[in-house]
C-alpha cells in the first residue's frame, strides 16, 4: 500500500484543529500549514505532529499548494480544519486499489451545528481530496478554489464529515472574507451589477435553495440555509457594484 500524506492549512482554529487531526491519525505524514494564528491552534497540532510551517496567509490557492509542496508521499489527503475522516472512509482509503485512478473523490456530509443537511445541494458535495501528488493541481481562484488531476478519477463510497461553522458570528466573519474575494473574482470577469442584479439575484438565491433544492426538507435548517445563501449573493453583488462605482 502506498503511504499517505495529509496536509492541513489553518488560522486560528482551536476550535476544530484537535478534531480534524485525530481523524486521521493513522496517515503516514500530517502537514499542517499555518497562516501565523493567536490563539491554542500550534500548540494542539503539535500534539498530533511535528511537521508545522509558519507562513504568513497569501490566500487559498497558495496555502494548498505550498502544503501539497511539502507532501514527501505519492498519495496526499486534503482536509480543512472543520473536516472530520470517519472510520469507515479511514478504512476505505487503507484498503484501497489505486490502480489506474490519479485520484478520489469524497463525499461531504454537511452540518450546521449539530444537524446534518439533506437538502440545498449540500447532499450532493463532492471534492477532489485524496489524489497523487505530481498529477494534481489547483484552479486560479480566489475562493471556493478546487484541485484539478489529470487522469482518472474515482469516488469513494464513505463520506467524509464537515461542519460549517459553530456560531453565527462566525459564519458572518467568514462570509464577510468570502464575498469580498468573489466580488474582485466578479470584478475581474467584466461583471457589472446595477440595482436589478443586485435584488433579482438575492431573490433568486434564496428560491434556488429553498423551493428547488428543497431547502423545506431540513425545516428552519433549510430555511436559515437558503436565507444566508441569499444574503451572501447579495453581498457579492453589493460589493461589486461598490467596486464597480470605485473605477
Amino acid at each position: 500500500m502506498n503511504k499517505i500524506s495529509v496536509t492541513v492549512i489553518t488560522k486560528n482554529e482551536e476550535k476544530n484543529i484537535s478534531e480534524c487531526l485525530k481523524s486521521v491519525d493513522w496517515a503516514d505524514e500530517i502537514i499542517v500549514v499555518d497562516s501565523e494564528s493567536t490563539d491554542k491552534t500550534l500548540e494542539l497540532a503539535k500534539k498530533f505532529t511535528d511537521k508545522i510551517f509558519i507562513r504568513k496567509w497569501e490566500g487559498y490557492v497558495p496555502q494548498k499548494l505550498y502544503a501539497l509542496s511539502l507532501a514527501s508521499n505519492e498519495w496526499v489527503l486534503s482536509l480543512d480544519a472543520d473536516e472530520r475522516i470517519t472510520p469507515e472512509l479511514k478504512d476505505e482509503i487503507l484498503k484501497l486499489s489505486y490502480g489506474e485512478y490519479s485520484g478520489f473523490k469524497i463525499r461531504r456530509k454537511n452540518f450546521l451545528f449539530d444537524k446534518e443537511i439533506t437538502s440545498c445541494g449540500w447532499e450532493k458535495d463532492y471534492q477532489l481530496r485524496f489524489f497523487r501528488k505530481d498529477k494534481t493541481n489547483l484552479n486560479e481562484r480566489l475562493v471556493h478554489e478546487k484541485f484539478i488531476t489529470e487522469g482518472k478519477i474515482g469516488t469513494l463510497k464513505n463520506a467524509m464529515l464537515h461542519y460549517t461553522f459553530s456560531s453565527f458570528d462566525e459564519y458572518l466573519s467568514k462570509i464577510n472574507y468570502y464575498t469580498s474575494l468573489k466580488a474582485q473574482e466578479l470584478f475581474g470577469k467584466k461583471n457589472r451589477v446595477n440595482g436589478w442584479t443586485i435584488f433579482s439575484h438575492t431573490v433568486s438565491a434564496f428560491f434556488a435553495f429553498f423551493i428547488i433544492r428543497r431547502g423545506f426538507k431540513d425545516g428552519v435548517y433549510g430555511l436559515i440555509i437558503s436565507l444566508l445563501h441569499s444574503v451572501s449573493t447579495m453581498m457579492n453583488y453589493i460589493k461589486l457594484w461598490e467596486l464597480q462605482k470605485r473605477k
